[in-house]
């Protein structure tokens, strides 16, 4: 019956009789003869298709891990006639030999019969493995990989174990130092013997096996002349040498007490160099040199983890012993570091590092310290140069691997920096004037290098208060020195875009610079401006440019007011040039030189320098309308473009172009500040016409959505920027954003009306009153349509907007126009009034929910004395306390969240207004049993909520003894 499932498991058999038998197959699984018939197909050769064999023993790992019983004898012995039957099998010419998957899938299984087994009902096991080493390569390649699979098992640290794990694999690897770990090393030392130079692949495997077991082994069964010896001869054989510097790294890496780790590395190390190991070696050599390179990695973090265990607790003359010791590592380490191929210097990277902590550590270094810290510097510089390959315009992987280099190296940079700062001033300091004074003869990776180490001064030895150009004179000097060769050598002219990029980004970073040198401003801006940058052929230069523009010219404000005799006058030549890129570019007529972001850094920019410069106001007002009036007649024409439009895509790109405009005009805003307000600059009129004119654009049909985004954005910025003059266009610019009344352009639309409100609080009043109904009534509105179930956006806008509805009403309460409300019909306003209430109460969201007790609350301090709307005192006690409950009696209502634990103290809040704003009204109003709850209540939350004293001595009086109290009690306890 098994042979046919097999059979019909071929390629040959139809669809269902293979489906048939992968069932049957399933259930040999869990058959209790199922293993056994699998161990004999595996070995009577019943099939030779590799995906059943490897089946067969997935069946017998399954049972090995559920079903075996090593007491049962009978059991016991099939397992193990198997194991040794399928070797011999596999050693035999008659046999075939497993594919390498097969042989692995072996392996586990060995493993698993060990740790079940071993010691105590197989304890002879490596006995019974190592015999079968005489069956020849066949049966020594198994032996291996059983040897892995059982470290896997017990050893590996990488997998996680339970404690009965881990309890049973310490024990097993305390029997097997007992009992076999030796007959396994004079295992290995033979198989290496033997194979030496027949057989790499076997060497290598075996090696790697060394390398594992050497963690938890006796060391000196390895680490001896013979197999020291061995491994040397290994190292000068192409096809090993690779792993046998892998297992000499596992070797020095073996945990071990630090005199212990130092005399094994000093017992090791000048065996290695007088073989000639440690030397560079040939272009071909790089993966070897990668090895090596890790090796020299190992011993120095392994001698530099003993010598900071030693600093603690051992005597001087060890530590000098250690110390000395690391220092001799540091030259080899060096010339690794120094190697033409990253992936070599990478690999000694951390040794490096952790060697300048051990400087940075010490009070005083040598001179010889001195000298590696300084070869060290000379050996980051040269790795930090970019390579002729670099391809700049098309970065790739390879590029990226660089930059990551490149990232550590400057770690290492700014380590030096900290163990000697003056090491590191006077060699960059010499080295970038020195090159930059001869750029024109010198290579691009030269003079790159060069800015960027000026660069990278600012981060490696930081300024206080972030001025370089202050505070330390060695400092500062060398900065200025190099600043000045900077900006005066004419450097910004290198063709190449590496060198362009790091001098814009040099010069921005150090813009202090030109607070004590401000003639060289102009230059500079020139620079940004002209081919160097934003006109440059490189579109990544243009778009960096553009952005370094704007925060250069940011950056000095203060310059352009006190030296406005000297750049005043350029200001104007600079706003020239920059004309042409300013314009607005329709779709129809092809892209700009920038892109519409660069575009908004430069309007930016162009307008800083206007509102900064040292003009007249009304010849700032002139230049602002020079910079915005072309923006405004190139939106006028793009809209009459879109009104005859019928294209939607050609519609889309316009209405894109118009939102741009605004954009533009809302950047330019940004130059205005709290001393140079846009009144002060005479440069409200020009804002305003804009205003006019963009709000026309709330009557095009078309792309209304689009259109209404762009306006909200500028408004928002007008909000801030103008004054009363803004007051006229709010009603206009409301009707045309409402318009749609879908949720989104509503939900957007209320942050703007909040925003107005909070800026012109009782001047917008009659405009509120006219317009409160018409806007609440939309957001009732688009909030009563349904939401599908699984709508998960949909909700969330609903959400926001319920969130922005209660936002509305609260800024209104908040900035004291309540007359907005007592202006509106009675019967609509305890609509709004009710729709608080279920917000405090009914909505699962806290955030609104606090929002809506603030609103009570605000409303209760308002309006809850003598002078009130009607009906107001009985809203309070009919609908206002009991919310103040009912909301955290609702289950949703979370007190592990913050946001309803702030809610919950809103309530309380809202409670006390009600309990000082009333008092003896409140309480002859409401019952006895009430006011105790409401008391009991209050006083919980005394400190959270900051109540006052008056409260917490009056709730402290009263005797809350009544039965009810007990639904409050639940509360609190929850």
């Amino acid at each position: 019956m098994e042979e046919e499932v097999l059979q019909n498991l071929e390629p040959k058999a139809d669809v269902a009789a293979q489906q048939c038998a992968l069932a049957r197959l399933e259930q040999l699984k869990n058959s209790e003869v199922g293993w056994q018939f699998c161990m004999s197909t595996l070995t009577s050769g019943m099939t030779q298709h590799n995906h059943l064999r490897f089946f067969c023993f997935q069946v017998v790992e399954h049972y090995i891990k559920n079903h075996y019983n090593s007491d049962n004898l009978a059991d016991q012995q099939r397992v193990r006639e198997f194991l040794s039957c399928w070797i011999q099998l596999q050693c035999t010419q008659l046999g075939r030999q497993e594919a390498t998957f097969l042989r692995n899938k072996a392996a586990q299984v060995f493993a698993l019969v060990f740790v079940r087994d071993y010691p105590l009902h197989w304890a002879d096991f490596f006995g019974d493995l190592i015999k079968t080493l005489s069956f020849g390569p066949h049966a020594i390649d198994i032996y291996i990989r059983v040897l892995k699979a059982i470290d896997s098992e017990v050893a590996d640290r990488d997998i996680i174990r339970t404690p009965q794990e881990a309890e049973r694999n310490a024990a097993i690897k305390n029997a097997m130092r007992g009992s076999c770990v030796e007959k396994l090393v004079e295992s290995w030392y033979h198989i290496l013997k033997t194979y030496e130079t027949s057989n790499p692949e076997l060497i290598n495997q075996c090696l790697e096996v060394i390398g594992a077991y050497v963690a938890w082994i006796d060391i000196a069964l390895v680490a001896n002349d013979r197999f020291i010896e061995l491994l040397l001869s290994l190292l000068h054989r192409t096809e090993s040498r690779e792993a046998a510097t892998d297992c000499l790294h596992d070797i020095v890496s073996k945990g071990m007490e630090p005199l212990d780790k130092l005399q094994l590395i000093e017992t090791l190390f000048p065996v290695l160099q007088n073989s000639g190991i440690l030397k560079p070696l040939q272009d071909d050599e790089t993966d070897f040199s990668c090895k090596l390179s890790r090796l020299v990695n190992g011993i120095g973090l392994n001698l530099i983890d003993a010598y900071n265990k030693l600093s603690k607790s051992g005597s001087t003359e060890q530590v000098a012993l250690l110390q000395n010791a690391v220092e001799q590592k540091v030259p080899v380490m060096i010339e690794f570091l120094n190697n033409d191929y990253d992936d070599v210097s990478a690999a000694v990277l951390e040794f490096a590092k952790e060697y300048i902590h051990v400087l940075k550590a010490k009070v005083m270094q040598t001179e010889e310290q001195l000298a590696y810290a300084h070869t060290l510097l000379v050996t980051v510089v040269h790795k930090m140069k970019y390579d002729e390959s670099y391809r700049f315009e098309q970065e790739g992987e390879d590029e990226a691997t660089f930059q990551e280099f490149r990232k550590q190296l400057k770690v290492l940079f700014d380590n030096l920096a900290g163990v000697n700062k003056e090491l590191v001033i006077d060699y960059v300091s010499k080295f970038t004037t020195n090159t930059l004074s001869e750029w024109r003869t010198a290579s691009f990776q030269d003079v790159e290098i060069a800015i960027y180490l000026l660069y990278l001064m600012g981060e490696a030895i930081p300024a206080s208060g972030g001025n370089h150009f202050t505070g330390d004179q060695t400092k500062v000097s060398a900065m200025q020195t190099m600043m000045h060769v900077l900006v005066t050598c004419d450097v910004s002219h290198h063709p190449h875009p590496a060198v362009t990029l790091q001098y814009v980004e040099t010069v921005v970073r150090y813009e202090k610079f030109f607070n004590t040198e401000p003639e060289h401003i102009p230059y500079v801006l020139t620079a940004f401006l002209d081919q160097r940058g934003v006109r440059n052929s490189s579109p990544l230069i243009r778009s960096r440019c553009a952005y370094l523009f704007s925060r250069f010219v940011k950056c000095l404000r203060q310059v352009f007011e006190i030296n406005s005799t000297l750049i005043q006058p350029y200001i104007k030549e600079v706003l020239g040039p920059l004309e042409d890129l300013l314009i607005l570019i329709p779709p129809e007529n092809g892209s700009s030189l920038i892109s519409e972001d660069d575009q908004l850094y430069l309007y930016e920019a162009a307008a800083v320098m206007i509102v900064s410069g040292a003009f007249g106001a009304q010849q700032k007002g002139m230049l602002m309308s020079n910079l915005l009036i072309p923006v405004m007649d190139k939106f006028k024409t793009v809209m009459s473009q879109l009104l005859l439009e019928v294209d939607e895509q050609k519609q889309e790109l316009l209405a894109q172009c118009l939102c741009h405009a605004m954009a533009v005009t809302s950047r330019a805003s940004k130059a205005f500040t709290n001393h140079q307000t846009m009144k002060s600059c005479c440069c409200v009129p020009v804002f305003v016409e804009a205003t006019k004119v963009f709000l026309r654009c709330l009557q095009i049909p078309t792309q209304s959505q689009v259109l209404q985004s762009g306006v909200r954005q500028f408004l928002h910025r007008m909000v801030v920027c103008l004054e009363e003059e803004l007051l006229p266009y709010i009603p206009q610019a409301s009707e045309g954003l409402l318009k749609g009344s879908d949720i989104r352009s509503i939900q957007e639309y209320v942050p703007l009306i909040v925003q107005i409100i909070a800026k012109f609080k009782k001047e917008v009043i009659p405009f509120l009153q006219q317009v409160f109904m018409p806007i609440v009534n939309a957001i009732f509105s688009v909030l009563s349509l349904p939401v599908e179930e699984n709508d998960e956006q949909g909700k969330r806008e609903k959400q926001l907007l319920q969130r922005n509805y209660f936002q509305f009403i609260s800024a209104i309460v908040t900035n004291n126009i309540s007359e907005v409300l007592n202006a509106q019909d009675s019967q609509f306003l305890e609509q709004v009034m009710m729709s608080i209430i279920r917000g405090a109460v009914d909505f699962p969201d806290p955030v609104a929910q606090k929002t809506c007790f603030s609103i009570l609350r605000k409303l209760v301090e308002l309006w809850g004395g003598k002078e009130q709307p009607d009906g107001f005192t009985q809203f309070i006690y009919k609908n206002i306390v009991p919310a103040c409950f009912m909301a955290p009696l609702k289950s949703t209502f979370d007190l592990s969240d913050a946001q309803t634990s702030l809610a919950l103290a809103e309530s309380a809040m809202c409670l006390k207004a009600v309990l000082q704003r009333r008092k003896q009204m409140f309480q002859a109003k409401v019952g006895e049993k009430i006011k105790m709850h409401i008391l009991y209540f209050i006083t919980f939350f005394h400190k959270s909520c900051h109540l006052g004293d008056d409260v917490e001595k009056y709730s402290r009086a009263t005797q809350a003894t009544d039965d009810n109290m007990v639904h409050v009690q639940c509360l609190l306890n929850k």
